[in-house]
């Protein structure tokens, strides 16, 4: 049966409901987000002189939650203008509108008898065949279904989003007792299609398989940290960004939650696992259950595992509950792994370690490692699905058995044996019949252990993919220490930066010409995209740094040419090239989306020119390449020189989108040309398969441009004067004032008398001495310095 999903109904508008709204309208989707009128407002109202009878009042609630949500940070919408999507009402007036949707969400509290209530009240009015879900994170699917009609239970089942629903990837599809195959096989290509998701189906148990892996996480750190003496600041910097984690690490990833939240999900683990070998462990601990009783929840509450006094941070000592400043946390281990830079390759050398952290991570990893094994087939049959689950729930780089992979399946087994932990028989077993890994690579797909068959099995749903992991060394075509070339197939070329942070120096500016150079003799097209976390954070200021700071003016000189002569390559180059941004995509790696022929962007994509942060315009091209957008835009008879302003702000305020439609807004995208793709595991394939569509269709090498409308001194004028007025008001420093003024010059095309056509290369040559200028200055080199010790920008 083909389903389209053209309107949803999400029941429920607290902070899951308003966000799993807010997802849908992202992706295009009409939603009625209605909640359930509580019984309370009666009286709250009566003593404002209202009453229940005005609709308004009945949706105050919704409306406020909405609004709310809509106002928090990070935004759960790609553009506030797609909040336009979303129509607001209550289960009162308005669950008749349900009638005419085509999937029905409900997010209300997570109270079986409301729920059941909330199921009555859809059956009345859904038509027959219509998706109803319910977003739980652990009451079981088969008592909600109970009592329901045969074509209810049918098309019903669990879909677990995680929060915040726009960021976190994970989405668990939970089957009914009834729920059909073609009903499952929808929800799985839907997630992952459209709302850009990794779907994984789960098995009706308590917390599924994120949380109930998860918690068992969390809760075995709980106990650890008091077992071994540690401070929540050691555990967070053990478990955070060096072994692939987020930031928030541990304990501040349970302040952002919720510690109320976690208990909830702990709770009904302990209550309902009772066979669990770990049950005890999902006991709380003391600390937890004092935290519980002074309300201290974390963020909600301001205060929780840290508390923000000022512009300081405590943190919490776990022995006398006592907030005291927070303290820095260094291990000699940690030490040892700075050079390596993927943290899969960085667990070899942890758990041997001969410190504090060696232990930590010998006693964490094999009790995750039992855990894990001993789930199978509890859970899930199969191994790969708790990995999925861990990496887009909880944003690990690495599920436990890649880790377990990392270490080596028989390695981990000896440390696991001398921490009196046992796997599961399924994994002697695995090494027994001569299968020493729990993934494989072949002809570029992911396999992963079979335990049924005793063999590897290809892991499904790749075929949409191109995973540059499996095909960077048997589909290599060149590389030096900056980036590879692979060939994708079909006469397609990708170049993937190698660099730190992806940051663009000499090596890579050499790759993307040997790409080009590669492409035009003997392929169709070239993709430039990489699956790192970010695309890249612009060009290596290290570099300019150290030429400035020498004052190497003829070698920086020809270092900023280079740059602007390898983009226009990508512009002007005889193939298409499609470049792939995604997450942050900064100066020089904007400066490249702004001059390929078609950008393929994943919709988390924050894209900005930034270079006044440290001191200079953009340089690669992204200063010219702004007033020609603009002149391109000069119709007859509008003010140009409002066209202009837009885009002369867009570099001086270095605007950064929030996401990959946002920077449609600043003109960094074009309509029409590029698009936009949700599913970032897509984007390569995406990118591969336009490179295609314009080869096949008959690329022909663009003409360089000499047609570039620029407005002289009228602009000039009007943008200096414009500057210094924000330097009489404070705004902004005597050193932004001499940034924006070099920015005004180029973006202006010097101060000609009149409006003249001007070539690029024109623009470029006084882009380029304008940013060398800028290398002269004393405060430009502090605020590179500055970024480069500190990582964010000084303004002096």
């Amino acid at each position: 049966m083909k389903r389209i999903i053209k309107k949803v109904a999400v029941i429920g508008s607290g902070i899951m409901g308003s966000g799993i709204a807010c997802h849908f309208a992202n992706i295009g989707v009409e939603v009625l987000l209605l909640d359930i009128v509580p019984n309370a407002l009666t009286d709250i109202e009566a003593k404002k002189g209202l009453t229940l009878e005005s609709k308004i009042v009945r949706n105050r609630i919704v409306n406020e939650h909405l609004a709310n949500s809509l106002k928090s940070k990070p935004s759960p919408i790609y553009s506030q203008k797609f909040a336009s999507r979303i129509t607001t009402g209550n289960t009162t007036d308005d669950m008749a509108k349900i009638a005419n949707v085509d999937w029905i969400i409900e997010v209300v509290v997570e109270r079986l008898d409301i729920k059941k209530l909330v199921f009555e009240q859809i059956e009345k009015f859904r038509k027959p065949g219509t998706l109803v879900t319910s977003n739980t994170s652990g009451i079981p699917i088969h008592f909600m279904s109970e009592g329901r009609s045969e074509d209810f239970q049918k098309h019903f089942c669990g879909t677990h989003f995680f929060n915040p629903a726009r960021y976190l990837k994970l989405f668990e599809i939970i089957p009914g007792p009834q729920t059909s195959k073609e009903v499952l096989d929808f929800l799985t290509i839907y997630g992952e299609k459209f709302l850009g998701k990794t779907s994984v189906v789960a098995k009706d148990t308590p917390a599924f398989i994120g949380n109930r892996i998860g918690i068992y996480g969390i809760q075995s750190l709980f106990h650890l940290v008091k077992e071994l003496g540690l401070t929540i600041e050691e555990v967070d910097k053990l478990t955070g960004p060096v072994i692939g984690r987020p930031k928030s690490a541990t304990f501040r990833t349970v302040d952002v939650v919720g510690l109320d939240t976690l208990v909830h999900v702990a709770n009904g683990i302990y209550e309902n696992c009772p066979n669990d070998e770990q049950h005890e462990l999902f006991k709380l601990p003391d600390f937890v259950n004092k935290m519980m009783e002074n309300k201290w929840l974390g963020s909600k509450t301001g205060q929780g595992f840290y508390k923000k006094e000022g512009k300081d941070i405590l943190s919490l000592d776990l022995d006398t509950l006592e907030y005291r400043p927070a303290k820095r946390a260094s291990f000699t281990t940690l030490e040892l792994t700075k050079t390596i830079d993927k943290p899969i390759d960085r667990f070899k050398v942890l758990v041997k370690g001969k410190d504090k952290a060696g232990e930590f991570y010998r006693k964490s990893f094999s009790g995750m490692f039992a855990y894990v094994s001993n789930r199978i087939p509890e859970i899930s049959d199969e191994l790969y699905k708790i990995d999925d689950a861990m990496k887009a729930g909880f944003g690990w780089e690495n599920g436990p058995f890649e880790i377990w992979d990392a270490i080596g399946v028989e390695k981990g087994i000896e440390i696991m044996k001398a921490e009196g932990q046992e796997p599961a028989a399924w994994v002697s077993e695995m090494i027994a019949s001569g299968n020493k890994s729990f993934y494989s690579i072949k002809e570029g797909a992911t396999y992963f252990y079979n335990i049924p068959t005793k063999s590897q099995t290809k892991v499904p749903g790749q075929d949409s993919f191109i995973i540059l992991n499996n095909i960077r060394e048997s589909k290599k075509v060149w590389s030096n220490s900056g980036a590879i070339i692979q060939d994708l197939g079909d006469g397609i070329l990708n170049l993937e930066f190698q660099s730190k942070m992806n940051t663009i120096g000499g090596d890579v500016l050499q790759a993307i010409n040997k790409a080009i150079d590669l492409s035009e003799k003997e392929y169709q097209g070239l993709v430039i995209g990489n699956q790192a976390a970010n695309f890249s954070v612009g060009a290596n200021i290290g570099m300019i740094f150290m030429m400035a700071v020498e004052q190497e003016y003829d070698e920086l000189n020809m270092a900023i040419k280079m740059f602007q002569d390898t983009m226009m390559r990508v512009r002007y180059s005889g193939i298409p090239v499609v470049v792939a941004p995604h997450g942050m995509t900064f100066g020089g790696g904007c400066e490249m989306s702004l001059h390929a022929d078609k950008v393929v962007a994943a919709a988390e994509t924050y894209m900005g020119l930034v270079e006044f942060g440290v001191g200079v315009i953009p340089g690669g091209g992204g200063s010219k390449e702004l007033a020609l957008r603009a002149s391109d835009l000069f119709r007859k008879n509008d003010v140009e020189l409002n066209v202009l302003q837009e885009y002369f702000m867009t570099i001086a305020m270095a605007k950064v989108s929030t996401s990959a439609y946002e920077a449609f807004d600043t003109g960094l995208l074009q309509h029409g040309k590029d698009i936009v793709v949700v599913n970032k595991d897509r984007q390569i394939a995406e990118a591969k398969k336009h490179a295609l569509l314009m080869a096949e269709a008959g690329y022909t090498q663009p003409i360089r441009r000499t047609d570039v409308k620029v407005l002289g001194k009228q602009a000039l004028g009007m943008f200096l004067v414009g500057t210094n007025q924000m330097v009489a008001g404070k705004y902004i420093s005597e050193h932004d004032l001499k940034i924006a003024n070099k920015l005004a010059y180029v973006m202006a095309g010097g101060d000609l008398s009149e409006a003249t056509l001007v070539s690029e290369q024109y623009l470029l040559d006084i882009e380029r001495e304008a940013f060398l200028s800028l290398c002269t200055e004393r405060k430009t080199l502090e605020r590179i310095q500055f970024m480069l010790t500190k990582g964010k920008p000084l303004r002096n």
